[in-house]
C-alpha cells in the first residue's frame, strides 16, 4: 500500500468515526427506520409500477405511521396506564407494615416509623422530579426529533432503496453471483427473525392475553405486553405470566376459571406455536434457539430495544456469510 492509499484509508476511517458519533444518539430510531423500510420495501416495488417513487414512498410512510407507529404508541399508553394502576393498587396495610414495625421493636430494639419514612422518601423523590423538569423536557425533545428523523430516513430508504442497493453492489469487491447468494441469504435471515421469531411471539402473547381478558385477570393489557416480550425469548415464553395467573385464580376462589385458563393456555398457546412456526419458518432460514436467545439478550445490551430484532439478525447474518464464503471459496481465488 502506497502513501496515497494509506492517507485515503486513514481519512475514510476518521470520517467514519465522526459519522458514527453523529449517528449514535439516534441509533434506535435509525434502526427502526431500517426495519420498517425492509418490511415495506416489497410494497414499494409494487407501488412504483403505478406511482412515482416519491408518491409510493410517501404513501407507505403514511401507512407506517397509521399501521405501526400509532398502534405502538397506543399500546405503550395502555401498558403504562396498567402499570400505574398496579402501583396505585398497592395498599400499605397489605404489606403488614405495622407488624414489621412491631417485630423490629421487639426483636431488634429499633423504633422506626416505616410509613413516615416512605412518605418522606416519596416527598424527596417528588422534589427531585420537579428539579429534573429540564431533563424530562430534554428527553421529550430528543424523542420528537428522533421520531422525525425516523420518518425522514424511512422515506428516503423507500424512495432511493434501489439506488442504495446498486451503490452497495458496485462498491462491494465480490463477483455478482457471490453477491446474489449473500444478499439472498441475508434476506432469508431477516425474514426468518421477523416472521418466525417476532411475529410468532406477538401471536402467542396476544392469544395468551385473550385468556387473561376472558378470565378477568386484573391489568390484562399490561400482562399481555409482558407475555409478548417473554415469548421473544425461546424456552421461556408466556408461561411465566399465565402460569402464575392460574395460581392467582385458584387462590382468589375461582377454581373453574383457573382450570379453564390453564387448559386454554397449555393447549391453544402451545398448539399455536407448533402449527404457526412450521408454516412461517419453513419458508425462510431456520435459526437455532441458541442463536435467538444469545441474539436477543446480547442485542438488548448492545442496541437497546431494537436489539430484540437486530441481535438475532446479526448472528444469523454471520452464519449466512460463513456459508457463502464456504460455498464460493474456490471461486474467489
Amino acid at each position: 500500500m502506497n502513501r496515497s492509499k494509506g492517507f485515503l484509508f486513514a481519512l475514510a476511517a476518521l470520517f467514519a468515526y465522526f459519522s458514527w458519533q453523529l449517528v449514535t444518539p439516534f441509533l434506535q430510531y435509525i434502526l427502526a427506520a431500517i426495519l420498517l423500510a425492509f418490511v415495506l420495501y416489497p410494497l414499494q416495488r409494487r407501488f412504483e409500477g403505478r406511482l412515482s417513487a416519491g408518491a409510493a414512498a410517501f404513501s407507505l410512510l403514511v401507512l407506517a405511521v397509521v399501521g405501526f407507529i400509532v398502534p405502538f404508541a397506543l399500546v405503550a399508553i395502555v401498558v403504562a396506564d396498567d402499570a400505574a394502576t398496579i402501583l396505585g393498587d398497592i395498599d400499605p396495610q397489605d404489606l403488614e407494615i405495622a407488624a414489621l414495625e412491631e417485630w423490629l421493636a421487639d426483636e431488634v430494639g429499633i423504633d422506626v416509623d416505616i410509613t413516615d419514612a416512605i412518605a418522606d422518601s416519596a416527598q424527596q423523590i417528588g422534589s427531585m422530579l420537579l428539579e429534573q423538569t429540564t431533563a424530562w423536557f430534554s428527553v421529550l425533545t430528543h424523542t420528537l426529533i428522533g421520531l422525525g428523523l425516523l420518518l425522514f430516513v424511512l422515506y428516503y430508504l423507500l424512495k432511493e432503496g434501489d439506488q442504495l442497493l446498486s451503490w452497495l453492489r458496485e462498491r462491494t469487491p465480490l463477483p455478482d453471483e457471490v453477491q446474489d447468494d449473500l444478499y439472498e441469504e441475508l434476506n432469508e435471515v431477516m425474514w426468518a427473525v421477523l416472521a418466525g421469531h417476532v411475529l410468532i411471539a406477538i401471536a402467542q402473547g396476544v392469544i395468551a392475553g385473550v385468556g387473561l381478558f376472558a378470565t378477568g385477570i386484573p391489568n390484562a393489557a399490561f400482562w399481555t405486553f409482558v407475555m409478548v416480550i417473554l415469548a421473544l425469548v425461546p424456552l421461556i415464553g408466556a408461561f411465566l405470566v399465565w402460569g402464575p395467573a392460574v395460581v392467582y385464580l385458584f387462590i382468589t376462589g375461582e377454581p373453574l376459571l383457573a382450570l379453564a385458563l390453564g387448559i386454554y393456555s397449555a393447549i391453544i398457546v402451545g398448539v399455536s406455536d407448533d402449527y404457526l412456526r412450521p408454516i412461517v419458518v419453513d419458508r425462510y432460514a431456520e435459526l437455532s434457539p441458541a442463536i435467538i436467545i444469545l441474539g436477543v439478550l446480547g442485542g438488548i445490551y448492545a442496541f437497546g430495544v431494537m436489539g430484540l430484532f437486530f441481535g438475532p439478525v446479526l448472528l444469523g447474518a454471520l452464519l449466512a456469510t460463513v456459508d457463502v464464503l464456504d460455498e464460493h471459496y474456490e471461486d474467489l481465488e
